[in-house]
């Protein structure tokens, strides 16, 4: 963006109960209404990570991702911090529950188009305590999958036409840069 750019006010061209879109200058974007961002989780079990697969409607096929969900986004539950939205998810997502939990940082999604944040926890001490699969209609598949074998999983599941959420970078970074720095 430039500087003209950043000077011209911020129009609203649309907006939703979740999506608003804006135009600034030549720039046009969106962003999560009510400012609600998200809380990603990294469930690391020993030596397997626990992922997930669900479709998504805006890129028509199912992916293959970390468990995560919207912070405060329930009526009642405007107040909720990334941790207990967190927890919350795991346990819908996954059907797992941790007894460990560390703030890994705040990210951006999407940076030229969104300006949704995410936060990263990383979870440890994973007790199944439930069927997982999300909430009704989500139809949430659970895979457990050994770090080791990351890169095999996911060219597995781009051959299988699944797409690969762009978080799941920091679970192959190992592999990709072993030996390049």
């Amino acid at each position: 963006m430039s500087a003209e750019d950043a000077q011209q006010p911020e129009e609203i061209a649309w907006q939703g109960k979740w999506i608003t879109a804006k135009r600034r200058g030549r720039w046009e974007y969106v962003s999560r209404a009510r400012d609600i961002s998200a809380a990603v989780i990294l469930p690391i079990d020993g030596d397997e990570v626990v992922l997930v697969e669900q479709y998504r409607l805006p890129i028509d096929r199912v992916c293959l991702e970390l468990p995560a969900g919207l912070i405060g986004d329930e009526d009642g539950a405007e107040d909720e911090d990334h941790l207990d939205s967190a927890r919350r998810e795991l346990i819908e997502e996954t059907g797992y529950a941790a007894s460990e939990w560390r703030v890994l940082g705040e990210f951006v999604s999407s940076p030229g188009m969104t300006s949704e944040t995410f936060t990263l926890l990383l979870a440890r001490g994973l007790t199944k305590v439930g069927e997982g699969g999300g909430l009704p209609g989500e139809d949430i598949t659970v895979r457990r999958v050994r770090l080791a074998d990351m890169a095999t999983v996911v060219a597995q599941a781009r051959a299988e036409g699944k797409a690969i959420d762009n978080k799941l970078i920091a679970l192959l970074a190992p592999t990709w840069l072993d030996g390049l720095l």
